[in-house]
């Protein structure tokens, strides 16, 4: 069963938690965090993303970039923009988007339970990413960011939640500059955080990573270097945990995540909508924006017309985790023998656009001649997500996109 701890959290003062917390570290460029962080001295993106600090261009992955960021911490620290608190707790996290919120439980995952497979994933990780995050956990000696998990609804643990929601005031409750709303409690009560452990503990047999896997992956990585090193290795010690908001699956929501591809592979459009026609049911739509609306429906972009593709029977395998995928009909017919894209996660003619941006972002990277054609895909659902993890299977890249993304910075995990 899955083992979600209770811990001191870092957390800023109440004053300055809405110009210390900040979007996730790889949802942005450097000239975006840079952006994001002027005139708030406190923003966490100095430690985050602490390149802003430093002189432009300067390699984002060079000890100098590690180093501002252990010592922009400590100075957090120093400053008292980030204090610990006194006994180990859990935190209750709310987000609300477009009149929905959702709730979260913030505890410690278990290193083990992620080497072991109780902490599920769909994707895969590359290495290069594990190591940038490897690398800032074990020079901050802290998981500064959290990682988004979901969990099967457990009614004991929505009631919990609901109750301390309804009694007791948010000791945070703000809303960023994309209008989504952040709330925050305190469990304070040690027979309430003793029950959510034992909840956990008895009730939830795994846990999914719903958003982050390079950061699990990586806080894992570390936990398990530490503990190599250790030879007083208890089991006890705060590396065997990281920092990690559970939801309950069936309060959150995957967004659409499409695609825009720079060229036809040669061909002309005639040629490429004649190729497509093996695959799918084209219908013609015009210049107004065409959303799909169901499973195995795609919208096209191409040359200022919306298209309307609808994938031919045989073209995909409902019993199959993986065949079912959208994105896998899209890579299987369009992709890779139409234009000839083998490998999603490093080819330079394909990009891809969460649908927080909306597909109007599709038309402006179309119609500006950045792109050549644009694909918007019905969203994956959690359903989906949780079979495909079950199953052991990965989803193709750039598969789900979760909104909104956790605020960094409401509170941090000291390793020591």
């Amino acid at each position: 069963m899955a083992i979600i701890k209770p811990f001191r959290g870092l957390r800023p003062p109440r004053e300055i938690v809405k110009d210390l917390a900040c979007l996730p570290y790889d949802v942005m460029s450097t000239e975006e965090a840079f952006k994001m962080a002027l005139g708030k001295e406190c923003s966490l993106l100095h430690i985050t993303r602490a390149e802003i600090d430093l002189p432009k261009g300067t390699d984002i992955h060079s000890d100098e970039v590690y180093k501002k960021s252990v010592s922009n911490f400590a100075l957090w620290q120093k400053n008292g923009w980030l204090k610990q608190d006194d006994e180990p707790t859990y935190y209750i996290y709310a987000q609300t988007m477009s009149g929905r919120t959702q709730y979260g439980i913030v505890g410690c995952a278990a290193v083990d339970d992620y080497l072991n497979g109780k902490i599920k994933k769909h994707e895969l990780t590359r290495p290069d990413k594990e190591q940038d995050r490897m690398v800032h956990i074990r020079t901050n000696n802290a998981n500064i960011e959290p990682v988004f998990l979901t969990y099967p609804p457990v009614r004991e643990l929505d009631d919990i939640v609901k109750r301390i929601v309804k009694n007791e005031e948010p000791e945070y409750d703000f809303l960023s500059e994309d209008g989504f709303g952040h709330h925050f409690w305190l469990v304070q009560n040690p027979v309430t955080t003793a029950l959510i452990q034992k909840i956990f503990e008895e009730k939830v047999p795994y846990t999914y990573v719903a958003d982050g896997h390079h950061r699990t992956a990586a806080a894992a990585l570390v936990g398990k270097e530490k503990r190599e090193k250790n030879p007083g290795h208890t089991g006890d010690e705060e590396y065997n945990f990281f920092l990690a908001v559970h939801f309950p699956a069936d309060q959150l929501r995957i967004i659409d995540y499409n695609r825009t591809i720079k060229d036809l592979n040669g061909l002309s459009n005639k040629e490429f909508l004649t190729k497509l026609e093996m695959g799918f049911r084209i219908r013609k739509k015009g210049t107004k924006i065409v959303r799909p609306r169901r499973l195995h429906n795609l919208s096209m972009y191409l040359n200022g017309i919306w298209y309307s593709l609808t994938a031919r029977r045989g073209t995909y395998d409902d019993s199959d985790p993986i065949g079912i995928l959208d994105v896998t009909i899209l890579t299987n017919q369009v992709l890779s023998p139409i234009l000839d894209i083998q490998d999603l996660r490093r080819s330079k003619r394909i990009d891809f656009v969460g649908g927080i941006r909306g597909l109007e972002e599709l038309k402006k990277r179309v119609d500006s001649d950045e792109m050549k054609v644009a694909f918007a895909l019905y969203p994956v659902s959690m359903k989906q997500l949780i079979t495909i993890a079950d199953s052991g299977n990965i989803m193709p890249p750039k598969t789900t996109w979760f909104e909104p993304k956790l605020r960094s910075g409401l509170v941090i995990h000291l390793l020591e």
